[in-house]
């Protein structure tokens, strides 16, 4: 794939947060590639810098957090060095994001149906009656029922299923090349989970959108992505196919992810949990950072860290670990 088939580009993006403790860096050296109409999971334990990457490729990251490294790029054009209002217009209309919590997401002082009609009149440059018209139709695309009533709704008297499409419905509203969805089914029972999946990859099919899926969750990561990334202490630790990942990891928190997924047939003492917990951000010791979790550490890996490189005969796969080629092959 060449850069300019790329809709998103990121190289070595880099953010920090000054704490009382000192600097915490949540977002380490991360690069990523989404071509048109495709399909990129970003997958991790919580507070592996996931959302903070999404919040940082959209322009969002607020003080006392700031990006301090890295390019990102959107249809060619370099953003990290674009003035402010190319920024703000891309983000507009040429990518938008759901947000992960569809609640607070949403202003409960205003109708959802006005919420939509409004982001129309701001970048489309709509009449409010126009806007209040499409307003409905998106809230018909995304299958809320009865939508012309519903648009007079406030977020308080819908449901999380529907608040969520309401805030799909608004990062649709301007046909964005882009979409990042932040754990989009979050607080969703799994019968509304499957329905949120099916109508983000219909929307795909019907507009050909790229989509960077964030989540925790491997299994809707499997059913849903081409590609993926998996984060783990603000860095990327493995990239890949998808479906290879799935079949063979090659890196040990890939490789303890997939273990712990549970499956049918399996009983309470069968299921599996990755040792310790995830270093804390100001932690920056040398060496791997998941060294002290991982079943596969040796010496080395406590004192060097490892860069994201391609195990050998991987083709396209990238692996962040000094014993990649025995995890994917050996299954060290």
């Amino acid at each position: 794939m060449t850069d300019t088939e790329n809709v998103l580009r990121v190289r070595g993006l880099d953010v920090e947060f000054d704490t009382a403790e000192g600097v915490a860096r949540v977002v380490r050296d991360v690069s990523l590639d989404v071509a048109a109409g495709q399909t990129l999971a970003i997958l991790g334990e919580s507070g592996s810098g996931k959302s903070m990457t999404a919040h940082a490729v959209m322009g969002l990251v607020e003080p006392p957090g700031r990006v301090t490294g890295g390019r990102v790029e959107f249809g060619g054009v370099d953003l990290s060095a674009a003035p402010d209002k190319v920024r703000r217009e891309t983000r507009g209309t040429g990518m938008a994001m759901i947000f992960q919590d569809s609640l607070t997401a949403l202003n409960p002082v205003f109708t959802v149906g006005g919420q939509i009609g409004e982001l129309l009149t701001v970048h489309r440059g709509m009449s409010r009656r126009a806007a209040r018209r499409r307003a409905v139709e998106l809230m018909e695309q995304v299958q809320i029922p009865d939508p012309g009533r519903r648009a007079k709704a406030y977020p308080h008297q819908l449901s999380g299923g529907m608040r969520q499409r309401i805030a799909i419905a608004m990062a649709i509203a301007n046909e964005p090349r882009l979409l990042i969805a932040d754990e989009p089914t979050t607080a969703l029972d799994v019968t509304v989970q499957a329905q949120i999946m099916t109508l983000l990859e219909q929307l795909q099919r019907d507009t050909g959108m790229a989509l960077v899926l964030i989540t925790h969750d491997v299994g809707i990561a499997a059913e849903s992505a081409d590609a993926v990334a998996v984060m783990y202490a603000g860095r990327i630790v493995e990239t890949g196919a998808m479906a290879d990942v799935l079949r063979a990891p090659s890196h040990p928190y890939t490789r303890g992810l997939m273990r712990s997924v549970p499956r049918i047939g399996a009983v309470a003492e069968d299921l599996w949990a990755i040792p310790g917990a995830p270093p804390a951000f100001l932690d920056d010791r040398a060496g791997c950072s998941f060294a002290p979790r991982c079943d596969a550490a040796v010496a080395r890996c406590r004192v060097e860290r490892p860069e994201l490189t391609a195990p050998a005969q991987s083709g396209s796969r990238r692996s962040a670990c000094h014993r990649a080629e025995e995890v994917l092959y050996a299954r060290a």
